[in-house]
């Protein structure tokens, strides 16, 4: 579960699942200090979000520890999925330019 405590982000979770109707289908939410609003990303589902003002602050609720090998990434500028960023990329991190594209084979997660 995602909270936007300080600011305001566009937060984004894409479905991966394997053989899902929605796959490779997006859903975002506004998700600002005012709006108290939070977005529940279910597993099988990429995450990323779009600060919208410079003192965006975010809390993370998850359902297991964080293990670093077993996360894994998207490009948020694939055209593959198509997000409507609301504003466009002026402080993209290195890191997450560097993550892959979305190939033809992809063919999601299996959970």
């Amino acid at each position: 579960m995602v909270s936007c405590v300080r600011g305001k982000v566009w937060d984004v979770a894409v479905d991966i699942r394997r053989g899902s109707p929605t796959f490779m289908s997006w859903h975002a939410e506004l998700l600002t200090a005012e709006n108290a609003c939070s977005l529940l990303i279910p597993k099988g589902f990429a995450h990323g979000f779009q600060a919208l003002t410079p003192d965006a602050e975010l809390i993370y609720l998850h359902s297991a520890p964080y293990a670093a090998g077993a996360e894994g990434a998207l490009n948020p500028r694939d055209p593959r999925l198509a997000i409507d960023w609301p504003l466009p990329f002026a402080d993209l991190s290195e890191r997450d330019a560097r993550h892959p594209m979305v190939d033809e084979g992809f063919l999601g997660i299996e959970l």
